[in-house]
C-alpha cells in the first residue's frame, strides 16, 4: 500500500502554536518536506523532532514532487510543512498535492495556523465575506490586471507582502483604489505583533519614513456601493440591453430570469426592463 501525505501546519510566529496531531505526525512520519529546512530545524529542534527532512520548495516543487511520489508509492508517509502556517496557501505544495490524487496517493490536512484567518480575527472588520489573494504578482500586466479587478472588489481585499516590497504595493493600491481604508498587519503572534488601521494615503507617508520590518497582511476595505454601481454602468452602457438579454438566453436562462438578472445589474426596475424589450423588439 501507499503512504500518506500530511499537510502540516506550523506556527506563524510563536512556537507554542502547534497542534499536539502535528507534533504527533512530524514525530511519526518516514519524511518530513520543508520548504527550507535550516527554517524548520529551529521548530524541530525545539520539539525534539529527529525525523529525517528533504526540501521541497517554490524553485524545485515540480522535479522534487515526482521523487516524493516515488517515496509515497512505496509506502513511506511523508509530511508536508512550509516555513510558517498552513502548507498550499500562497506557499509550495498544489504540485505535489495534484500528483498525489493523480496517483492514487492519500492526502489528508493536519490543521492549524494560518496567517490569512489570524489576521482577519484582529483587523476589526467584518470578515463574514473576503477575497483572499495572497501575493500579488511582482510586475508587468499580470500585476496591473489584478489591481484593477480589486478597485471594484465587493468584498475585504486579504493580500500577504513582504518587508521589502510594501513601499510599492501601497503606493500601487493607493494609485488604483484611492484612499480607502486599510488595515495592516505584521509579526502576527510574535513579540512585536502591531495593528496599524488607517486610510492609504497615510500608510504611505508612514513607510516613507518607516522601514518596513517583519511580514506583513494587508486588509483593504472593499469598494464603496457608488463605485461599483458606476463601474458596472459603465461597462453595461456599451451593451445595448436587447443584446445582453439574447446572449443570457442563448446561455441558458429563459426570458422571465434574463430579464430579472438584466435589472438586477443595470440597476433598473423589472417594468424598465420590460418596456426597453417591448421597445427593441418592436424595431427590429
Amino acid at each position: 500500500m501507499s503512504g500518506t501525505l500530511y499537510l502540516c501546519a506550523t506556527p506563524i510566529g510563536n512556537l507554542e502554536d502547534i497542534t499536539l496531531r502535528v507534533l504527533r505526525v512530524l514525530k511519526e512520519a518516514d519524511l518530513i518536506a520543508c520548504e527550507d529546512t535550516r527554517h524548520s530545524r529551529v521548530l524541530l529542534s525545539h520539539y525534539d523532532i529527529h525525523t529525517p527532512v528533504t526540501s521541497y520548495h517554490q524553485h524545485n516543487r515540480v522535479q522534487k514532487a515526482g521523487e516524493l511520489i516515488e517515496k509515497l508509492a512505496s509506502g513511506l508517509n511523508i509530511a508536508l510543512i512550509t516555513d510558517a502556517g498552513t502548507p498550499i496557501i500562497s506557499d509550495p505544495g498544489d504540485v505535489l498535492v495534484q500528483r498525489c490524487y493523480e496517483n492514487g496517493i492519500r492526502v489528508t490536512s493536519v490543521p492549524g495556523p494560518c496567517a490569512g484567518i489570524t489576521a482577519l480575527t484582529l483587523s476589526g472588520i467584518d470578515s463574514g465575506r473576503f477575497a483572499f489573494y495572497g501575493f500579488l504578482p511582482v510586475k508587468g500586466r499580470e500585476r496591473k490586471d489584478l489591481l484593477a479587478d480589486l478597485k471594484s472588489e465587493k468584498m475585504p481585499v486579504e493580500l500577504y507582502e513582504a518587508p521589502h516590497k510594501l513601499k510599492k504595493t501601497l503606493a500601487d493600491l493607493y494609485a488604483v483604489l484611492g484612499d480607502r481604508s486599510i488595515v495592516i498587519l505584521r509579526e502576527l503572534t510574535k513579540v512585536h505583533e502591531e495593528r496599524m488601521k488607517c486610510s492609504l494615503s497615510e500608510a504611505v507617508s508612514y513607510y516613507d519614513t518607516t522601514e518596513p520590518k517583519g511580514e506583513f497582511v494587508l486588509i483593504v476595505e472593499p469598494a464603496p456601493e457608488e463605485e461599483i454601481r458606476r463601474e458596472e454602468d459603465s461597462v453595461f452602457a456599451e451593451i445595448p440591453l436587447i443584446t445582453q438579454l439574447q446572449e443570457y438566453m442563448a446561455a441558458g436562462m429563459d426570458k422571465k430570469s434574463a430579464m430579472k438578472q438584466i435589472a438586477k445589474e443595470r440597476h433598473m426596475s423589472r417594468r424598465d426592463v420590460y418596456q426597453a424589450v417591448l421597445e427593441a423588439e418592436a424595431e427590429e
